[in-house]
């Protein structure tokens, strides 16, 4: 039997996670993970893999943790409050004080060489799929006559998706609470709903 770990696993997949969500996937080395995972490669290596594996578990553990909102959010009743609550999910996740500014799986691996193409396509999947689960629930909406027939379901989950992403930008950029929460009240003034 081997030795007991000396360290807490989710904690160092949060630290992982934090490191990757400052400096994206090809700005993030090996050392600037380990310190703030407080473990040494061999550790991060036995217990989560190389830094591609290490990626992947941080961008699961981002969707189950600080975006678990979008999940939530399309369990909500009506078309209005899944877009109001992914709106307003967004905006409470982009403007945490606790969490870096912008959003992970936008600038994880946007801007990424060669070497780290397989991650920029993770993350390409990775936000399409979650264009897909708004455009699926879009799809029920509309079956449950909560949607107008006019209004095409993949159109308006691009509309929202793009929304979202504009957030992040803006976060990034250190658009304050404020400014928006005002952006939020004019997109949700602009749906077609």
């Amino acid at each position: 039997m081997g030795r007991p770990r000396g360290f807490a696993e989710n904690e160092a997949l949060d630290a992982a996670m934090t490191v990757f969500w400052e400096k994206g996937y090809e700005g993030s080395t090996l050392a600037d993970l380990t310190e703030a995972m407080r473990i040494n490669r061999s550790s991060m290596y036995a217990t989560f893999g190389d830094k591609e594996a290490l990626f992947r578990l941080a961008i699961a553990r981002y969707a189950e943790g600080p975006a678990a909102y979008v999940r939530e959010a399309l369990e909500q009743p009506t078309v209005r409050s899944v877009v109001e609550a992914l709106l307003r999910g967004a905006l409470g996740l982009l403007t945490d004080p606790s969490h870096p500014r912008g959003c992970l799986s936008v600038q994880g691996a946007l801007a990424c060489g060669s070497d780290a193409e397989p991650m920029k396509q993770a993350m390409i999947e990775s936000r399409k799929q979650g264009e897909a689960d708004i455009q699926k629930r879009l799809q029920r909406a509309r079956k449950e006559g909560d949607l107008a027939n006019d209004v095409d379901p993949g159109d308006l989950a691009r509309y929202i998706s793009t929304v979202l992403t504009g957030l992040a930008v803006q976060a990034a950029n250190g658009s304050t609470r404020a400014e928006m929460t005002r952006l939020v009240e004019m997109a949700l003034r602009s749906m077609p709903f």
